[in-house]
């Protein structure tokens, strides 16, 4: 392997120290990580000839600061600079970047990651830059501070400044000290705008990392014990631990006989099992069918695959025995959570929902605010989802994805910990609320909050994933009005590369259910587009996506609103306090958006990538009209002229609103009784603002 990690002269400066520290070709080196960071694996094929592996950073950024990803444009090219041989890193890795994201909020957090690694050696870090942003071509238009293990390692990074150009690769090292304590610590990597320096943008961009731990002074790479990684078994079924040739040999009598007794076992099973059910058939119990489910657990994992039913057990107290793997979260004790909510005090209450009740709670000292869920364990469908909301949580961190602090699974309890989230849901805001109404220009920053979560789960994880739930009550908002998608409990990972769908039992909630979906029950992440069309209707209309109280033909949101967009009339029907506030050109662009979500057919709806990218232009629409004054607002077009301008001519026979008057939206009622049961009022009123899981269209299947 050529010589591409030490300097001329063979020494690097200590982070922290004025001392140097010498790596030479007597220096053995061992890479601990190797990482694209904002972009996807890169395979040892697709490396540049050194057959180096290069990962997803994804899973070791810290906290809910999730960044932003960057790509080079299509008509930039990455270009190695004199001196710097191309094997260094791949074009692939230069190619792509993490930055902050808005700008507005840069200077109060750090963009950071978190390495385990062994102590009592030094470590290389090699950090990978190149400035992909093709509006970003000057010096001190993105200045930043690189710290690694809470010490300043870099002050006033400027890439430009290194490279005078972008789309120009650039690597620097550093070498971090870790001492002797525990067998293993976790080192740092932090980047924050630097201030003094006033940049254009209080930014920071960081496109690949490598960390090498360095021999000590006796030659030893060798550290303690590693902590055991989850078994291969367990994490992906379809791949297990392999023998080798010569044990398979060895053991190929083992293997027969096993298999042959593993056979007249489970014949004798099955005859048992016959026996049983038929008894409980002749004493009128009802019969188990595998869409009852079992009731106890069965482990779901993130990529689909079963587990066998002896991984999860319930004693005869009825508590279970856990089956989630121990490194998912943090495991809270049962007395923990009652102290954080005070013994579950009412006056802590959020909200109640099919799942069970929501507390605010305090953890760590008072030192953390929490939102603690307690489902109900005799529920079979609470089981599935409490299990598949930890399971998909725990791998997932996006600043627009609300984060799941922990959970708790003792004495028949399910609870699930997340931050705490301040402004609650975005329903609350929307209608039937005592809340100020929410400007228009917050209401669209929200949905491209929750745009930008959803595009990530479709495209940025490892695993698309669908979240079958997306409404109003699963976006939650921050202390700063950041939004949030929540409740995960539904989700199912998406089709792979051979298939365009998930073949599933229809669920969801009333009045943002893909019609396809329910029609072939045939699950894409166009479900979750048509779902998120219902939420922009929602947005502009200040009403339930379903409201029985309202004539036939008003009743289902989305149907009419598409109704009165086609005849015209779409802002007949919009949140009255909105009226004269929305720039036209905005206006008619989220209006063509929204439709174009929910049309009936997936093919002919856009991705949620498509769909994020309308949003920010109609933002963009937007603050120009806002900054040049005019267009809305009552200043240079009247209101009839603006209803004009966004959506064409009125069609006098239509009816004048959705509710056949003229009161605030806010205020509509609703109520239907289907089964002695009120069914789409459950949705959208019945259950509070915090409802925890959805409406179920098929509680047993999954």
């Amino acid at each position: 392997m050529p010589d591409i990690y030490s300097t001329d002269d063979g020494t690097t400066m200590i982070v922290g120290q004025t001392t140097a520290f010498y790596i030479d070709n007597s220096t053995a080196l061992e890479n601990v990580y190797r990482l694209n960071v904002g972009g996807n694996d890169i395979s040892s094929s697709g490396d540049t000839g050194l057959f180096r592996a290069w990962y997803d950073d994804s899973p070791y950024i810290f906290g809910a600061a999730y960044g932003v990803t960057q790509t080079t444009s299509p008509n930039m090219t990455i270009q190695y600079p004199s001196g710097m041989p191309t094997y260094v890193a791949p074009v692939d890795v230069y190619a792509t970047a993490r930055s902050m994201g808005p700008y507005i909020y840069n200077q109060n957090y750090n963009l950071t990651w978190i390495f385990t690694v062994d102590s009592g050696f030094a470590y290389l870090v090699r950090l990978h830059f190149c400035e992909v942003d093709p509006n970003i071509t000057k010096i001190n238009q993105r200045v930043f501070d690189i710290f690694l293990n809470n010490q300043t390692a870099q002050e006033a990074a400027d890439v430009i400044a290194w490279t005078e150009r972008n789309g120009v690769p650039v690597c620097k090292d550093y070498v971090v000290l870790v001492p002797s304590g525990d067998p293993q610590q976790d080192l740092w990597i932090a980047l924050h705008p630097n201030i003094p320096a006033k940049p254009q943008f209080y930014d920071a961009i960081l496109n690949g990392v490598e960390i090498f731990k360095v021999n000590d002074t006796s030659g030893n790479l060798a550290g303690p014990n590693p902590v055991p990684a989850p078994k291969q078994e367990k994490i992906d079924p379809s791949f297990p631990n392999r023998k080798s040739a010569s044990s398979q040999s060895k053991n190929q009598k083992a293997i027969i006989g096993g298999s042959i007794g593993g056979g007249i076992a489970v014949m004798l099973l099955v005859g048992f099992f016959v026996c049983a059910v038929s008894h409980r058939r002749r004493q009128g119990g009802k019969s188990s069918s595998p869409s009852d489910g079992p009731s106890g657990w069965l482990p779901l994992s993130l990529y689909g695959h079963s587990h066998s039913a002896g991984s999860a057990k319930t004693n005869t107290t009825g508590s279970y025995t856990s089956s989630l793997p121990s490194n998912l979260c943090r495991h809270f004790s049962f007395t923990e959570i009652k102290a954080a909510t005070n013994n579950f005090d009412e006056g802590l209450l959020l909200g109640v929902g099919g799942f069970g009740k929501v507390y605010k709670g305090e953890i760590d000292s008072g030192t953390i605010k929490v939102a603690i869920k307690r489902g109900n364990p005799l529920s079979e469908q609470g089981v599935h989802e409490f299990q598949t909301e930890i399971e998909m949580l725990s791998k997932l961190r996006h600043r627009h994805l609300v984060s799941l602090i922990g959970y708790c699974e003792e004495n028949c309890e399910m609870i699930l910990i997340y931050d705490y989230m301040s402004h609650g849901t975005l329903r609350e805001h929307l209608y039937k609320t005592n809340k100020p109404p929410l400007p228009w220009k917050q209401r669209l920053e929200i949905c491209i909050g929750a745009a930008r979560g959803l595009h990530y789960l479709h495209t940025g994880a490892k695993h698309a994933i669908i979240h079958r739930d997306v409404k109003t009550t699963n976006i939650l908002l921050d202390e700063k009005w950041v939004a949030k998608v929540s409740d995960f409990g539904l989700s199912k990972t998406g089709p792979t590369l051979d298939h365009t769908h998930v073949s599933t039992v229809v669920k969801g909630s009333f009045g943002y259910l893909d019609p396809e979906y329910f029609r072939r029950q045939q699950l894409t992440d166009k479900s979750d587009v048509y779902s998120y069309g219902v939420v922009l209707f929602e947005i502009l209309c200040a009403r339930p996506a379903l409201n029985p109280a309202l004539p036939k033909e008003q009743v289902n949101l989305a149907e009419w609103a598409s109704h009165c967009q086609k005849k015209g009339i779409l802002d007949q029907i919009i949140d009255p306090y909105l009226k004269g506030k929305i720039a036209p050109e905005c206006f008619k662009k989220i209006a063509e958006t929204a439709m174009k979500c929910v049309e009936d057919q997936g093919i002919d709806r856009p991705s949620m990538g498509d769909v994020l990218w309308n949003l920010e232009f109609a933002l963009q629409l937007q603050e120009s009209a806002e900054e040049s004054g005019k267009g809305f607002g009552g200043t240079d077009i009247e209101e009839d002229s603006f209803d004009e301008a966004c959506i064409g001519k009125k069609d006098p026979e239509a009816s004048p609103g959705f509710d056949g008057n003229t009161t605030d939206s806010r205020s509509s009622g609703m109520s239907v009784s289907i089964g002695g049961r009120s069914l789409a009022s459950r949705d959208s009123d019945e259950l509070t603002p915090s409802a925890v899981f959805s409406e179920i269209m098929n509680p047993k299947g999954r």
